[in-house]
Formats: C-alpha cells, structure tokens, sequence
C-alpha cells in the first residue's frame, strides 16, 4: 500500500511517516510538501533508518504521487497558537485547504483511494473535503477524537499507575472544545475505573479537562504535537492497509448515527479497506448522548458559517 503525506516536511507530517516506518505495514511512503527541499530531506533521513525498520520505498515529491496512492493523509496547515481554539483556525486555514483538495482531484486519485484529513480544526475540514473532492463520502476520513482518545487513556493510566495498554476509553463528537468523554463504557483491565482507589468525580472532571487541553498544554511546552498523533494517524492507517475493522472515533460526514446528519464528527466507526466499513450505536447515558448531539450542533453552525464564506 502507498500512502502519499501531504505537509510532510512539518512536525506532525514528518512524525506521521516516523510512525508507519516503525510499523512496518505500509509499502510506500510518499513525502510531499510546499517546501520540496525540506520533504526531500526527511524521506532522506527515513531511508537512511529503513534497514533496521522495515522494507520500504520512500521517495519525496509533488502530486505526481497522487494517482498512484492508496491513502491521501493531508497535515499540512497553519499551527494553532496556544490560547487559540482549533475552530478559530477556520478563517486562517480553509484557504489553503481548498487549495490543497483541488490540487489533489486536478492530480486524479484512484476510485478507491482514501483521503485522511489530520489537519486542523479536523471536522470542518473533513466535511469540506468529503463535500469537494470526488470520492464515495465514505473514502473520507477525518483523524477525529483518535488523538483525544489515546491522551485521555494515557492519562488515565498515569493516575492509576496502570499499564496504558490496559485502559480502555473513549472520547467521541468534536475533534475540539465540545468533545465527550464517555464515562459509561470506560475500564481499566475490564473493571470499572469506580472500582479503582481513589476514584471518584473530581478526578474525572480533571482528567479530562487535561485531556481538552493536552494539544495546547504540548504547543505552549515544545511548539507543537507530534509523537502521539503520528501514533494516531498510524492506528487509522494501519487499520486500512490490513482491513482490520478496528472501532476507532474518527470524523466522517454522519447520515444519522446518533440522530446527527449532515455533520462531520466522530462516532465509533468500523476501519477498513474501504474506508468507513460502519458505524455502532452504541447506549450511551443520556448526557452523554445529549452532549454528542450538542458538539454536532456546535460543528453545524460552524460548517453553515464557512460555506457562507466560501460558497456551497
């Protein structure tokens, strides 16, 4: 499988190809980035790790990569500022996406291509790509709450002392300020975190609104996330390139899971070959089905305001 990586010259792009080297599942990584020199070295800086990774080609270049892709990973975008919400970048970055999403069908990608949107703020721009671009809606994907759901499971296992590969949680709806964790079906080595010492809604609350502001808390302490959504964007990838139909809460334009349509945000949803495989209704509490709506609405408005801007 190849994968193309558009703004692979920045942090996130360049972490991305990192982490699906180290997996060793993909066939062909494609670097491409506005600033070709800068793509050209660090697919240069990967070859020179392929012997002790994986069997690889790893080449650098422009859209000439798309039509011969299998999956599309877009990063490329404007770096959010530390105070700065992932919705207020709309107004910097939809430009420079639009630019990006036509430049990629003027290329011609395959039928059965899939396009991963990372760059931010994740939702919107997915539901604009899966608007523009001329692919079956289901080939587009958005990075969604995978990021937000591997922090907050990391912090969870922080407070417990617990292996984190042993807690499991979720966090649905806006890659952003509404989010929803979902305390309902959260574990630790299949018990209940309530089972746990020293649990309780306090440090629920607090876990979590750490966990809403782990991408700012990162920018304002090293200029920027990296390690752990290249890891991210490797769990969707990888679930595509083996057709594993793994649950993952990523963003894809809704037609009615939770009674949300016409919306991009993250439910859980089956990962395959084909992109989105389904999507599961899970019972959630009432909030929480409450607040999952409500992060739709706040998504919706949001998408009313930019196709005003840039037209339907």
């Amino acid at each position: 499988m190849k994968i193309s990586i558009i703004g692979a010259g920045g942090l996130v792009g360049s972490c991305a190809a990192y982490a699906l080297q180290c997996g060793g599942v993909v066939r062909e990584l494609a670097l491409l980035d506005v600033n070709a020199e800068l793509a050209a070295g660090q697919a240069l800086d990967l070859l020179h790790g392929g012997p002790s990774t994986a069997d690889q080609v790893i080449t650098s270049g422009g859209y000439e990569h798309i039509p011969t892709s299998d999956v599309i990973c877009i990063t490329a975008g404007l770096r959010r500022k530390p105070d700065e919400s992932r919705l207020d970048l709309i107004n910097r970055n939809v430009d420079l996406f639009l630019s990006i999403l036509a430049d990629v069908q003027s290329a011609g990608p395959k039928d059965d291509a899939i396009v991963l949107v990372v760059s931010n703020p994740v939702d919107i721009l997915t539901y604009l790509a899966a608007q523009r671009l001329k692919l079956c809606p289901s080939r587009v994907i958005g990075l969604g709450t995978q990021l937000d759901t591997i922090r907050f499971r990391s912090l969870i296992a922080q407070h417990l002392k617990a292996p984190p590969t042993q807690v499991s949680a979720v966090i649905l709806g806006e890659h952003g300020d509404s989010m929803v964790p979902i305390w309902s079906s959260a574990t630790c080595a299949g018990l209940p975190l309530d089972k746990f010492p020293g649990w309780g809604p306090n440090v629920a609350t607090q876990l979590f609104e750490r966990t809403k502001g782990s991408g700012a808390e990162v920018i304002k302490r090293k200029g920027g996330a990296g390690f752990a959504v290249g890891i991210a964007i490797r769990d969707v990838i990888e679930s595509i390139a083996l057709d594993s139909r793994k649950i993952l809460p990523v963003s894809s334009v809704q037609d009615g899971c939770c009674g949300i349509r016409d919306v991009a945000l993250s439910v859980p949803t089956v990962v395959g070959r084909r992109g989105v495989v389904d999507r599961l209704e899970i019972d959630l509490w009432p909030k929480e089905m409450q607040a999952l709506r409500r992060s739709g609405q706040v998504l919706r408005e949001t998408v009313e305001t930019v196709l005003k801007r840039v037209g339907r």
